[in-house]
């Protein structure tokens, strides 16, 4: 087997080669560090990473499996992990030189489950400062002059440049679906609080999610399989009966999906390009779709999402505030200001409308859709790195912890990736992956 390709296996697939012994997992996390080495230059997804670390762990993961041992369904599988999450081997610094140095005494919840499971933690990926939208130095994989977006900057680009199959980041409006659709991947934002987020950094209880990015439907529903679960400590984790994500995601729908085109309020402000490409794949689906309108306006969700997002950003970043705001960027002291003018009622307004949000989508799944088709941004990554893009496109999905899924199937003029985010009804994971595969099975068979 041609070992200077293994860095372009999928998760699922170079899992079943080491289990089998076709390669080793040194040989493979080998290839993906060669990769970091040949790439890593110009893109600079990594924050931390420490080669001999790494390939350690591979060999762990090899002795293991010499020796008789359990084989975890990620053994041997290279994952990347945005610098909010804890390790106890390596630090986490939250993107900013306010906790630079920290190390932390413990894994998060996600990695100890990613390590049950066997796969190798690979390194840190890049974040903005402290997951909101200061640029750190990431570029897009696809044209250095081109954002790769955020916060999860790091997590998308090393996936997309072929550095590891599989990374985790985080969400908390759109941290996740944009970086992933401007670099040409799968990222899924699940069910709020169906992956549990202890020992990562909180910026928002009610909005933060733990995200996934991959290469495929496939490995991304591997990966939710591995970390969907319950802990005590994430007060928004509860137990619930185990899915096989991988079995479902694969099946056929028992129909044809039915897609309830969102263009929101915003469309105007989506590129002209961007707008040729779903009106194309709104033609190309025919009677499976249908142009849809929401019962609540994007604006007045977005303002709900600012009201939420920024009051308990403000409480949860209050000792850096109190201690270094001088240290902290110019935009996040500004975000920080209107957080902490945000009032109580307005607070409380915000979350009471949470529940008329849920029934509205609720009824809206259950009397026709599977999905809700809509932009991830308003075009591809932008050019230059000041900004990491406009992420208010997917703020009314992760305000209602409705699942979300940026499909790379389309492109812009420029070349640049373009993706489309699904939307399923909350604790539908499993089934909106189904949709998905359907969706790119259908756009291929048509191309």
């Amino acid at each position: 087997m041609d070992l200077t390709d293994l860095y372009a296996l999928s998760a699922g697939t170079g899992a079943r080669l080491v289990r089998e012994g076709v390669i080793s997992a040194e040989q493979w996390v080998g290839a993906c560090l060669e990769r970091v080495r040949d790439v890593d230059g110009g893109v600079q997804a990594w924050t931390f990473l420490d080669p001999e670390h790494a390939l350690a762990q591979a060999r762990a993961a090899d002795e293991i499996k010499m020796s008789g041992g359990p084989i975890g369904p990620l053994h041997g599988v290279p994952v990347g992990l945005k610098d909010i999450i804890d390790t106890a081997d390596m630090p986490t610094e939250n993107g900013s030189v306010l906790h630079a140095g920290r190390t932390p005494s413990r894994d998060a919840t996600v990695v100890a489950m990613l390590r049950a499971a066997g796969a190798v933690i690979m390194g840190k990926t890049v974040t903005t400062e402290f997951a909101t939208r200061h640029p750190g130095k990431t570029r897009n994989p696809h044209n250095p002059g081109h954002t790769p977006g955020g916060s999860s900057s790091g997590s998308a680009a090393a996936v997309a440049a072929g550095m590891v199959p599989l990374a985790l980041g985080s969400q908390t409006t759109g941290s996740t679906i944009r970086p992933a659709s401007y670099c040409g991947v799968y990222g899924f934002k699940p069910t709020h609080g169906l992956i549990p987020r202890h020992g990562m950094f909180q910026l928002s209880r009610t909005l933060d999610h733990v995200g996934l990015f991959a290469r495929s439907v496939d490995d991304i529903a591997l990966l939710l399989e591995q970390l969907a679960g319950h802990d005590e400590r994430d007060p928004d984790s509860y137990p619930r009966a185990r899915v096989p994500y991988r079995a479902v995601a694969a099946e056929e729908p028992p129909l044809p999906p039915m897609f309830a085109f969102v263009k929101t309020t915003r469309w105007k402000d989506v590129d002209a390009d961007a707008q040729e490409a779903f009106a194309e794949l709104v033609t190309d689906l025919g009677a499976r779709v249908e142009e849809v309108e929401l019962s609540v306006a994007a604006d007045e969700a977005l303002r709900w999402q600012e009201a939420v997002s920024g009051a308990e950003m403000a409480k949860n970043l209050a000792r850096e505030w109190e201690t270094g705001r001088d240290r902290l960027s110019a935009a996040l002291r500004a975000r920080i200001e209107r957080g902490r003018a945000v009032s109580a009622v307005d607070y409380l307004h915000a979350r009471a409308a949470l529940s008329e949000l849920h029934a509205s989508f609720t009824e809206m799944f259950e009397q026709r859709y599977d999905a809700i088709l809509t932009p991830t941004a308003s075009g591809t990554a932008p050019a230059g790195l000041e900004s990491t893009g406009e992420p208010t496109f997917c703020a009314t999905w992760t305000l209602c912890g409705m699942p979300t899924l940026s499909v790379p199937i389309m492109h812009g003029a420029n070349g640049l990736p373009l993706g489309v985010q699904l939307v399923g009804p909350r604790h539908a994971d499993a089934r909106l992956l189904r949709t998905a595969r359907w969706l790119v099975a259908h756009v291929e068979r048509d191309q």
